[in-house]
């Protein structure tokens, strides 16, 4: 298990698809946002009918052969899914008020709610009930956990029930994705500005983990936290560039334009784009394929497919200027508020 970084215990004592091959660039017009895979597919549109089985069925298998990472994907999306179109969620909840993954969707849901409100902290205190039923119901799922800290983050918990659902967490599974992202967001959000304490968390636990695991993508996206966050000591551009790097191994084990693996590979590209890695941001294009997601890309438009079109649009259109060189700056707007091009000592 890797700690959370010391200063928390110091703290506490104080639309289409391409139907071209993955080894081709899509078209403008043939890219999707936030795709599901061929599994959760059938269950939304299930859902769509108002009818629930195929998702109670979809987690039960994902539960019974412990594969979490895709377990944790098809609770967050359900859990969309029933934020708008509430029907089914209702009927599935109704009829098996015990079952596990009507619990575990229920719990998300909860978190889902109470997040955009301004008073989240208090509205946040009334779903622990429901993050404790849900990890009753399976004691192995490491989801639960990965809801409660995200849930402790809203909730503005204490350092040492953080730590301790850390614990639960990886006691679970140790190299669990989400619980690993969900740890580090908290850490970004209660130190604001510590940076290289994030970096150091990430790459612990990427340094812990098998090198086909999601986690070695932790280090990036806490690069990505520091290159939009413009705040805090300056981190130094090797860093920068070995989380890339990490990543970018991890990617390349992966399949190619495939809707889980653009989640990584969408955030991955913001990262090569800060860090003018203009060579490794196009090949990434290509296994990105069709694939956009909204993170990273809702943080800088309402658009977030659009914002990726035209990213992607940018980086493949040829300029006056040799292909080595890479292609003319990026629009700041592109990159967000705090965009540019990140140097040495641009922070």
């Amino acid at each position: 298990m890797v700690p959370l970084p010391s200063f928390i215990r110091c703290a506490v004592r104080m639309t289409k698809r391409s139907a071209r091959p993955a080894d081709r660039t899509p078209a403008g017009d043939e890219a999707v946002l936030d795709a599901p895979d061929d599994r959760l597919s059938p269950a939304l549109v299930a859902a769509g009918r108002g009818e629930y089985d195929a998702a109670a069925t979809l987690l039960a298998a994902t539960r019974a052969a412990a594969a979490w990472e895709n377990h944790d994907r098809y609770v967050r999306h359900l859990a969309a899914f029933a934020r708008s179109r509430p029907e089914w969620f209702e009927a599935w909840r109704t009829t098996a008020p015990q079952d596990p993954g009507a619990l575990l969707v229920g719990a998300q849901l909860a978190v889902d709610r109470a997040w955009p409100s301004p008073a989240r902290a208090e509205l946040l205190r009334e779903v622990s009930p429901l993050i404790t039923a849900a990890a009753r119901a399976d004691d192995r799922d490491p989801v639960p956990w990965r809801i409660a800290l995200d849930h402790a983050r809203g909730s503005r918990a204490g350092h040492r029930y953080v730590e301790e659902l850390w614990a639960a967490a990886v006691r679970r599974a140790p190299h669990h994705h989400g619980c690993h992202v969900a740890a580090l967001r908290y850490l970004a959000t209660s130190w604001h500005g510590a940076h290289r304490e994030c970096l150091d968390f990430a790459d612990r636990a990427a340094q812990d983990a098998p090198a086909d695991s999601l986690v070695q993508a932790l280090p990036a996206r806490a690069a990505f936290g520091y290159l939009t966050d413009g705040c805090g000591p300056e981190v130094p551009r090797a860093r920068l560039d070995a989380a890339a790097d990490r990543a970018l191994a991890l990617s390349a084990r992966l399949p190619a334009a495939d809707p889980w693996s653009a989640g990584i590979r969408n955030k991955l590209l913001y990262v090569l784009l800060r860090l003018e890695r203009w060579e490794d941001a196009r090949a990434l294009l290509t296994l990105i394929g069709p694939y956009a997601t909204s993170f990273p890309w809702a943080r800088f438009s309402d658009d977030p497919l659009g914002h990726f079109l035209r990213l992607r649009e940018h980086l493949l259109t040829p300029g006056p200027r040799p292909v080595a060189a890479g292609p003319a700056p990026l629009p700041p707007a592109l990159l967000g508020e705090h965009g540019g091009h990140v140097r040495a000592g641009d922070h």
